[in-house]
């Protein structure tokens, strides 16, 4: 027998039979989730954070989520919608904060973060300008972290909640100023658009963002004549360009302003405030030289607004005339069509909550998705916002570096 041969067939032969290391595939971990959706408690939030058919999909995929009795009612979801699905009704509010992940519209109240068990994921909008020192050290003390979901972003460097609250925003407005056009509220009786033969209505926007965007579209589908003001040559040029026609367009100039407002029917106030130029756009001797039951609908009212004779309603309250003109003046505008808006927000999260169990957890999913880092502002009880930590005189770190630690 040939030794060589031999020795290569019992492996004692170079390259054969010896101890190989095994390669093993390196997977992602699923994590299930226990998911919380609490009824708001906030005045006049009429949203819901996850449909019906999303708890279903996060069902499928093994996750629990329990949904607090009645928490969709008022986007017209009941309770047997979710249960349908999978989802898990729950009587005891305290036990939806309990959750692993808490998902909510409105911040948490003071009271609801007394309910949270503490190490969990909190996902809610924060109002960072209406904040207090006391909320945010609350939340710190329950080691949480915490994500505002109006800072978040997607792959295309987008704020996807904050676009599509916008678009709602932006095309309500203007189905608004048509009603309160109307005889129905007591106007002056008014058609928003035109017919042969009959002058279109005048609609003027103030701002040239994606609420502009949108409401410009509504406008002009009903038939209005449109005219947009706005600080950037580019946004107006963008945003001609986005509805594909034409428009009426000026950079803010005060006598261009008020020349033009005299003969408007509608006033759209769509600018974004915080951190620029003036804070009032329409002055009110601006508003003394407009027609009389013209409308105004200042959709910036959550920042101040941008018309100087607004005042903060809500939706119980919404109207007032002020030197014969109609405004409204609320700042939860979506809240308005809460079925639509709650549809739009389930889209963002449900994908979010999807791949937060997918990568085995949040830190995990963190450290992958820079645009869901984007959004929080609490890790693990550490504050990660500098606006925060700089308001209120808290050290804050950076995310980033807090991540590469933990």
């Amino acid at each position: 027998m040939d030794d060589k041969k031999g020795s290569g067939q019992f492996g004692f032969g170079k390259g054969n039979l010896l101890p190989q290391e095994e390669m093993l595939e390196v997977g992602k971990r699923q994590k299930k989730l226990i998911i919380g959706i609490p009824k708001e408690s906030q005045k006049d939030e009429n949203r819901v954070a996850l449909t019906p058919e999303a708890v279903g999909l996060l069902v499928d995929q093994g996750h629990d989520v329990n949904i607090e009795t009645k928490a969709g009612i008022d986007a017209s979801y009941l309770d047997t919608d979710y249960s349908e699905y999978g989802g898990f009704i729950v009587e005891n509010r305290k036990e939806v904060f309990n959750c692993d992940v808490v998902l909510k519209i409105a911040p948490l109240s003071l009271g609801e973060i007394e309910y949270l068990k503490g190490n969990q994921v909190i996902i809610s909008s924060l109002h960072a300008t209406s904040q207090t020192e006391s909320y945010i050290r609350k939340l710190m003390q329950k080691k949480v972290t915490a994500i505002a979901f109006e800072n978040l972003k997607d792959k295309f460097d987008c704020y996807p909640v904050v676009r599509s609250m916008s678009e709602i925003a932006g095309i309500t407005s203007v189905l608004i100023a048509s009603e309160y056009l109307s005889n129905v509220h007591k106007g002056k009786g008014v058609m928003l658009g035109g017919i042969t033969g009959i002058t279109p209505a005048e609609v003027i926007i103030l701002g040239a963002g994606t609420a502009a965007e949108y409401a410009a579209r509504a406008a002009i589908g009903l038939g209005a004549e449109v005219k947009i003001f706005d600080n950037s040559i580019h946004k107006l040029r963008r945003l001609q360009n986005y509805v594909g026609q034409r428009l009426h367009t000026s950079i803010f100039h005060p006598r261009v302003l008020e020349k033009t407002l005299k003969s408007a029917d509608v006033v759209i106030g769509a600018v974004h405030l915080i951190g620029k130029g003036p804070r009032f756009y329409v002055t009110e001797e601006m508003v003394k030289g407009m027609k009389k039951g013209s409308v105004i609908v200042d959709i910036s009212i959550d920042q101040g607004g941008c018309v100087e004779t607004s005042e903060y309603r809500n939706h119980n309250d919404p109207v007032f005339t002020k030197h014969g003109v109609v405004h409204y003046c609320v700042s939860n505008i979506p809240s308005r069509v809460a079925r639509t808006a709650s549809i739009a927000l389930s889209n963002v999260f449900a994908p979010i909550l999807r791949n937060i169990g997918d990568a085995g957890g949040i830190k995990a999913q963190l450290k992958e998705d820079q645009g869901l880092r984007k959004g929080v502002y609490i890790y693990n009880g550490i504050l990660t916002n500098s606006y925060l930590g700089q308001h209120f005189g808290i050290l804050s770190k950076d995310i980033d570096l807090l991540l590469a630690a933990f």
